[in-house]
């Protein structure tokens, strides 16, 4: 579905995309899809990009035909910038964005502290970036429609949904009528009210926090410095909490705690919002309203997100509080671990219960974020004087205390789980130091290439990655390439990728294609790598298996267990 679409060159909040007529609503029988994905949010497109760059056909399906209106999700933390790198739209999504690594926290009318989230130097990605979600989609969309193979169909609003052994049978409602399609898979990634949860019986189950929040999106020129402020019980909003987060047009997101008994309706008159805001930034500075919104918190997720055939991402899986950003980046990790183990069963590469992984991991890196918010609510909204009582005293302790600062809690950020437990890594049997053990994401780390310069993760592409280190003088044994070609053997050819310590190893190592320097050294610090270390990377960059010496059997054997195979 290659089509031309400029997201810069677009008011993007009034932008629509025309239905158009898709060949199933003239077919005879249904058609029958590899994957349909149900969705077009920032996780469906997600899942759909990756699939359908790696050689599997998809059609995405959208009840709507327009972008998010309003912020919605805004914080995008370093791994879920270095997915989108990935996907084809990383470079713009950054340079569009607000980048911040920094923090305040405030307490009543004092600053007690400040925290860096990214101290170490050293990698492309920054801590985050701070974009709303409508621009985040439309440069997803922007990537989505130069791919042949991903079918976007605007107001298909899916009606009914039946799984049989082999395929799922899904209705659709169109402007000009019905049709029935079917899908070997199904990935829904319908939201937090998703349609395809209630069309099959499933339910989300968790709790919902008694407290309201105001978002109130206003567009100022300010001086303020590109840092994430959190007040407690501030002047201003006296016995609440209030978050400041900037982000790009001029545009700056202040969240209000308003307390259960707040009127949603009431609270969104610009009547209401205006002195709120006023109060925060003195009457002095102009602004006006962009996108205003109530919301309650929540933490909810279904008991497994692999139902059958379909299989569920992002919020409609799960839901967590806005507080720590985890919404939509852990939305975008699911894709990410969903559409390589989807693309090794559709191509037959691997068994279906590859996906239980699926379900497992991301249940598992779902319980992590729901935990984090539940305790940051907990800690923003205390529910009794004792509760209030410890709050205000860490608040004080931490003005000159680290280890009170430890546990303030106005939204534990961010950070992509470490899948230790899970049952494709395969576990060390030699001594590591350091963070790139199984179950974690690789770590980046400049590089060269070529005499230029460049990052370790855009090294890796949409396959299984063998990362060796060579060292100097060729010490270390390498793979040869029969070697790798069986180590990919009946699953799917996998990369190599050869680090050398410096310019003359690599000119030594030039018969082999993909060889890249490690000049400041950092990469084989953060891989603690001597000569012939081996690290074995999933396609979604996670280790899964590491040895201090290439073996062939070793490989194969991680390789196997790592796709289900074994």
């Amino acid at each position: 579905m290659a089509t031309d679409f400029n997201a810069e060159a677009v008011d993007i909040q009034s932008t629509v995309f025309d239905f158009s007529r898709s060949r199933d609503q003239d077919s005879a029988k249904p058609v029958r899809h590899p994957v349909v994905v149900v969705g077009a949010g920032p996780v469906g497109l997600a899942v759909a990009i990756d699939l359908a760059q790696s050689g599997t056909p998809v059609v995405l399906l959208d009840d709507d035909n327009a972008l998010s209106n309003g912020s919605r999700a805004i914080c995008f933390a370093k791994r879920t910038l270095e997915i989108f790198d990935r996907l084809g739209c990383g470079d713009k999504i950054v340079e569009k964005g607000i980048v911040w690594k920094t923090g305040k926290v405030f307490f009543r009318d004092q600053p007690v502290y400040s925290f860096d989230l990214q101290p170490e130097a050293g990698y492309k990605r920054p801590a985050f970036v701070n974009l709303q979600q409508y621009y985040v989609e439309a440069y997803l969309l922007e990537r989505a429609f130069q791919l042949d193979n991903l079918d976007i169909r605007w107001k298909n609003r899916v009606t009914s949904m039946v799984q049989h052994a082999d395929h799922v049978e899904i209705g659709v409602e169109t402007p000009e009528g019905t049709y029935t399609m079917e899908a070997d898979w199904v990935a829904a990634c319908d939201g937090g009210r998703s349609t395809t949860r209630q069309l099959l019986g499933l339910e989300s189950k968790g709790r919902i926090f008694r407290d309201r929040f105001l978002i109130a999106d206003i567009k100022m020129e300010a001086e303020f410095p590109t840092e994430r402020w959190f007040w407690f019980d501030p002047p201003f909003h006296p016995g609440q909490s209030v978050l400041l987060h900037k982000q790009p047009d001029d545009v700056w997101r202040v969240d209000f705690q308003l307390g259960w008994d707040a009127d949603p309706a009431a609270e969104r008159d610009p009547a209401k919002v205006i002195p709120r805001v006023k109060a925060l930034l003195g009457n002095d500075r102009p602004f006006t309203l962009e996108w205003v919104s109530v919301y309650t918190f929540v933490c909810m997720r279904m008991d497994r997100f692999r139902h059958g055939r379909v299989l569920f991402a992002g919020d409609a899986a799960h839901g967590v509080s806005p507080f720590g950003a985890r919404g939509a980046n852990s939305g975008v990790q699911d894709a990410e671990n969903l559409a390589w183990k989807l693309r090794l069963v559709v191509n037959g590469k691997a068994p279906e219960s590859l996906l239980d992984t699926y379900d497992s991991e991301r249940v598992l890196a779902a319980d992590e974020n729901v935990l984090n918010s539940t305790r940051s609510t907990d800690f923003i909204t205390p529910k009794n004087q004792a509760s209030l009582d410890f709050r205000n005293a860490t608040l004080e302790l931490s003005r000159r205390h680290g280890f009170a600062r430890r546990l303030v809690n106005s939204g534990r950020l961010s950070v992509p789980a470490v899948l230790s437990g899970s049952p494709l890594n395969t576990g060390d049997t030699e001594v590591f130091e350091g963070a790139a053990a199984p179950g974690a994401v690789a770590p980046d780390a400049p590089v060269e290439s070529g005499g230029q310069g460049s990052w370790l993760l855009g090294h890796m592409g949409d396959r299984f990655t063998l990362m060796v280190f060579a060292g100097q003088g060729g010490a270390g044994r390498l793979p040869t390439e029969r070697e790798i070609a069986e180590l990919g053997s009946g699953i799917e050819e996998v990369q190599l990728l050869v680090v050398a310590p410096d310019v003359a190893a690599a000119e030594r190592l030039s018969s082999i294609p993909h060889v890249v320097v490690d000049a400041g050294g950092l990469a084989g610090r953060r891989y603690d790598a001597r000569p012939g270390t081996t690290y074995l990377l999933r396609p979604d960059q996670h280790v899964c298996a590491r040895f201090r010496a290439f073996e062939p059997a070793r490989s194969r054997a991680a390789l196997l267990r790592a796709t289900a195979n074994g």
